[in-house]
């Protein structure tokens, strides 16, 4: 007797899983276009914003493509660049229209602003926003959610500040850099501060101490 295997068909879960590399060219490929086109037409913009013309219309269109391409890879609108790509969406096209480029320039403390509200307004309301987005990623007790939401909170106000003190300070050239690598660079070895905090072998010894 013949029998015919239907080819199996792999998960849901399983499929909105993406490639590590893809997800982070995606992320930071919109950074990297707004600050080669700044630079690259910083001295031919007729327009008389130091390259951010140009440079905030490449950006408005590489963050535009970055979450369609999210939304394919992971089956589901990524929130935080969705919410991110919408504040670049209206604070680039006031740029653009007024000509004005404090609009671009407040665009990360706007967005990082928000962030900590929303987090914050979730643990006024006994709610773990962080638990929500990265729960899948990360197995922490309320407990430790809390911790890390308390962490997020003062990194996002931490980030509009600096954001503000350096647009206020830095011409747009070294602003650029700042939003562009200096901030990137900062989130990184904040995210390595909090290896102790998420490290399963961190979370199972203090488990065994709660339950003691």
């Amino acid at each position: 007797m013949n029998e015919h295997k239907e080819p199996e068909i792999e998960p849901t879960t399983q499929a909105q899983k993406s490639n590590p590399l893809v997800r982070m060219v995606t992320e930071f490929g919109p950074l990297v276009v707004f600050f080669a086109t700044q630079r690259l037409t910083r001295d031919v913009d007729p327009k008389g914003l130091d390259g951010l013309w140009y440079a905030t219309i490449a950006f408005m269109v590489a963050i535009t493509l970055s979450v369609i391409a999210g939304r394919v890879m992971e089956r589901r609108w990524p929130v935080v660049p969705l919410v991110t790509a919408g504040f670049v969406l209206i604070l680039g096209g006031l740029t653009l229209w007024l000509q004005d480029e404090t609009f671009i320039k407040i665009k990360p403390t706007l967005v990082n602003t928000l962030f900590a509200a929303i987090l914050g307004f979730g643990q006024w309301r006994k709610r773990i926003y962080l638990k929500a987005i990265f729960g899948e990623a990360l197995s922490l007790s309320d407990e430790r959610w809390s911790r890390l939401t308390k962490r997020f909170i003062l990194w996002f106000i931490s980030l509009a500040i600096l954001n503000e003190i350096a647009r206020q300070a830095l011409n747009t050239d070294d602003w650029t850099t700042f939003k562009t690598i200096g901030l990137p660079v900062l989130t990184v070895l904040f995210m390595l501060t909090l290896g102790s905090l998420i490290s399963p072998e961190n979370k199972s010894g203090e488990d065994e101490k709660e339950s003691r």
